[in-house]
């Protein structure tokens, strides 16, 4: 697990290895490995013969995080706050053996794995593209919990620590160098460990700035008013976003400003505490299984039909410069995939090419990428008006105008090129699949690609199978979406797929609020409280009242006679039809516009719809938005639209955003409670209507 070897300059090399395992984690055993280790350095030290100590691994990875698994089915409070100890005694340990002590870095520190890093008085990292650094615990309602958080704080101070812990952003080494994460950079694993010793050699003691008299925290701790500005500031963000929902957010901003003002060691207790509390909560639990025991199932293809060889596609053409199409190709050409990028002409074809390096102008600016990078990637792509490019694609994805002609008129252009294997993918987002492959070549090679705007950055991916679409096609679009690091939901080919359909029922909700006289102003408010990304009518906006529409009118024609009318239909045809106002794209709906961002709510709302100032139950209205949506979503799992409880989670959080903390649409129902949530759809459904009924295989479907 750890090798240990000295060489004749005295100093000693640790190197993780943990068997049975792709990478290292930092658990229980890992921590109390690591202390007879550093008593047998202390011993070496007192003996005269230790100079210094480099911190190693054996795998591809640094070290990776912490053991998820083994936490996650721990509840014991004690057992928990005492995990959170050890680690921090045994971190404590390795920074004070009396000598210095460098992490040779040669691939990905993560989390816990980033926490040993920081207990080194030095870091070096080999300088490569797949290698990552940083803190992701936030992600899954988590902080770190080795003494990360009190680190970073001494290192770098409040401010810059405190996005870095929140943002879960996984950064390359040059972002890491930039921002102070680690030390140095080498080419190679040799350079590094010569790097590492010479900095030793040059070091006669390594001290930390916690422990040395006198040292302060950089920018001030929050007794100074510059950082209790900025603690303020951030709090209010939270609350003005709904994010003051995400537990590790609030966790983090009280151990910033309460352990800014204490001692190191009181500050690490004050984060175990914390961390503690935070891992017995519902909604850390609720996060953990999405982003991990969801996520995994994924990953592992848990909806990929089985018997397939896994494609690896090299080459990729994309029919449709725009914006999405553009996105698409930026991302392909990111995984190390050929693009070509056809439009009608080569000039507005180039507008593409411009999308794609305005987007690694930013990248290199940032210090995400380096310049070689992005050279190599525009000499990847290949602007075109000739479907004849297309010959040598793995795959072609049309991302063109939603107007089933044109989508059927680009797709028979580009099959006459594409070989009898390549798959072909349409971006639709409300005509079927199954209706688009009538005018196909070969329909069991047609399929749904859904990406979502802005497809560089949504981490999902729709993959619709039509009547036609053969199983390998299916297992094929999965790979494809692996490869490109998204996440792929299966679905059928029904109206509004899934994402589409279950988010409509948000918009619907929040304007059929509207036509019941609440404010505006009060409806959006709570959507974003009940933790929605935007309010329902902005929503609506940005899709376009025409589309919400759509999907009702789709829904009509699905369920036919058993079709119930929903209450916001009225009031979008009456925005539609006698207020012309259709959205943003007109830059008139609900909201103003001032080109393409809101400019406020449209002030004619409150008397069209006749506001009033009755008083609102708040909480009952923020269910509202959020049991539509769960009972949409349930039913979509009872007629077989989406096929899995984690394809529905993911899809519901990573695709419109559906309140990471409740775990997604299904797993809302566990954490509510199955028996509370159906009683309450008894009372919504009294009040309200035939929408909140409760479909009849609700308590399977959410035990699975």
């Amino acid at each position: 697990m750890i090798y240990y070897k000295k060489d004749t300059d005295h100093i000693v090399t640790l190197t993780l290895d943990m068997a049975g395992r792709d990478t290292n984690i930092i658990n229980h055993e890992v921590s109390r490995a690591f202390l007879p280790v550093i008593e047998h350095l202390r011993a070496e030290k007192q003996k005269g013969t230790l100079r210094g100590v480099i911190i190693t691994s054996a795998k591809k990875t640094f070290c990776t995080g912490g053991d998820l698994e083994y936490l996650s089915k721990t509840d014991d409070p004690e057992a928990i706050f005492q995990l959170a100890e050890q680690l921090k005694t045994t971190f404590r340990a390795l920074e004070n053996p009396g000598v210095p002590v460098v992490a040779a870095i040669n691939g990905s520190a993560l989390g816990a794995g980033f926490e040993l890093a920081l207990a080194c008085h030095h870091r070096i990292a080999i300088d490569k593209n797949t290698t990552r650094f940083g803190f992701p615990e936030a992600q899954l309602g988590l902080i770190p919990g080795g003494g990360g958080i009190a680190r970073l704080t001494w290192l770098l101070g409040v401010q810059k620590a405190y996005p870095i812990l929140t943002g879960g952003h996984r950064y390359n080494p040059q972002e890491a160098l930039q921002l102070g994460l680690i030390d140095e950079l080498a080419v190679n694993d040799r350079e590094m460990k010569e790097k590492a010793k010479a900095w030793i050699m040059n070091t006669r003691e390594a001290r930390r700035p916690w422990d040395q008299k006198g040292a302060t925290i950089p920018g001030g701790t929050a007794k100074d008013p510059a950082v209790v500005i900025f603690l303020r500031n951030e709090s209010a963000r939270l609350f003005t976003t709904g994010a003051h929902r995400l537990p590790a957010q609030r966790a983090l901003l009280n151990i910033l400003y309460e352990g800014s003002k204490v001692d190191f060691d009181t500050a690490s207790r004050l984060e175990s505490r914390h961390f503690t509390s935070l891992l017995r909560s519902k909604e850390t639990k609720n996060m953990i299984k999405a982003f991990w025991s969801d996520q995994n199932f994924i990953k592992n293809g848990g909806n990929r039909p089985k018997g397939f060889g896994k494609f690896r596609p090299r080459k990729v053409g994309i029919i449709g410069a725009g914006r999405m199409g553009s996105g698409i190709a930026y991302v392909c050409l990111d995984y190390g995939m050929e693009v070509v990028l056809k439009d009608v002409s080569k000039p507005i074809a180039e507008r593409g090419l411009d999308y794609v390096s305005k987007r690694l102008e930013q990248m290199k600016a940032s210090g995400r990428k380096k310049p070689e990078e992005c050279e190599a990637m525009l000499r990847r792509i290949q602007t075109t008006e000739s479907s004849a490019d297309f010959e040598d694609c793995d795959l072609v994805i049309e991302a063109v105008f939603e107007n089933r002609m044109v989508k059927q008129k680009v797709m028979r252009e580009a099959e006459e090129y594409i070989d009898d294997y390549s798959l072909f993918g349409t971006n639709t987002i409300s005509i079927p699949i199954t209706k688009l492959a009538q005018g196909s070549l070969r329909p069991a090679n047609y399929i749904g690609l859904h990406f979502f705007p802005p497809a560089e950055e949504v981490p999902l991916v729709e993959i619709v199978r039509g009547a036609e679409t053969s199983d390998e096609s299916v297992a094929r679009a999965f790979d494809f979406v692996r490869a490109i690091r998204k996440t792929p939901i299966v679905v059928k080919d029904d109206w509004g797929f899934f994402a589409a359909r279950v988010q409509n029922t948000f918009i619907l909700e929040g304007i059929t609020m509207l036509s019941e006289g609440y404010p505006p102003a009060l409806i959006e408010n709570l959507g974003v409280q009940a933790g929605m990304p935007k309010g329902a009518l902005a929503l609506a906006d940005h899709l376009g009242l025409n589309m919400v529409l759509r999907y009702e009118n789709q829904a009509a024609e699905h369920y036919g006679a058993k079709y119930i009318q929903h209450p916001a239909v009225e009031v979008l045809r009456v925005m539609l039809e006698e207020l012309q106002r259709p959205g943003q794209q007109k830059r008139a709906g609900f909201y103003n516009y001032q080109g393409e961002q809101p400019a406020g709510l449209w002030k004619g709302l409150e008397e069209a719809f006749s506001s009033s100032k009755k008083r609102a139950k708040h909480e009952e209205l923020m269910e509202r938005f959020l049991f539509a949506q769960v009972l949409e979503a349930v039913w979509c799992m009872q007629e077989k639209v989406i096929h899995s409880v984690p394809a529905a989670n993911l899809g519901s959080i990573f695709g419109w955003g559906f309140p990471a903390f409740k775990g997604g649409v299904i797993q809302y129902v566990n954490d509510y409670g199955v028996e509370a949530f159906i009683k309450r759809c008894g009372v919504f459904k009294k009040k309200y209507g035939q929408r909140f009924s409760v479909p009849s295989k609700l308590r399977s479907i959410v035990s699975r």
